[in-house]
């Protein structure tokens, strides 16, 4: 097993599925991770959840295979992943840092509740992540919003 994937590294450099840029000054071209759609430009795509009546909430192995399932779902680069147990049938709190930014998630089985953050940018599909999610989870009930961040602002 390589070092990064004893780290829970997956790569060390963003899939190659962004659009180039040339600096006209330089002419160095370089990678552009912001989004444009719909006639705006943004950093990236921000999906909050919440699952309710969910189930697999205390465990932190399934959680972060559920996770890193959706990441890839959704077109991400894993870079590294932490996930605690705060005690024996307790919440689970962790991370998967993306090389498009990240996933988060706190649960509390207590409540049947999961709250999961979802920030991407590029040419990631956050919303593909939502049924490899669901289909760990197994909620009963899903709420979600879907935000885009960073929004560049033009004729300001």
């Amino acid at each position: 097993m390589n070092a990064l994937a004893q780290m829970g590294m997956v790569s060390d450099f963003p899939r190659d599925n962004q659009k180039a840029l040339t600096s006209t000054e330089s002419g160095i071209v370089q990678k552009d991770y912001f989004i444009e759609r719909d006639g705006e430009q943004f950093a990236g795509h921000h999906l909050l959840v919440d699952f309710w009546g969910a189930k697999n909430l205390d465990d932190p192995e399934i959680i972060e295979k559920s996770l890193r399932d959706a990441a890839v779902a959704a077109g991400a680069t894993i870079l590294h992943g932490h996930f605690h147990h705060f005690t024996p049938n307790g919440g689970v709190s962790g991370v998967l840092v993306l090389a498009e930014s990240h996933i988060s998630i706190h649960t509390w089985p207590e409540r049947s509740f999961a709250a999961v953050d979802v920030f991407m940018c590029g040419a990631c599909d956050p919303l593909k992540t939502l049924p490899v999610m669901q289909s760990c989870f197994k909620a009963d009930r899903i709420n979600d919003s879907f935000l885009r961040r960073g929004r560049v602002l033009t004729g300001v």
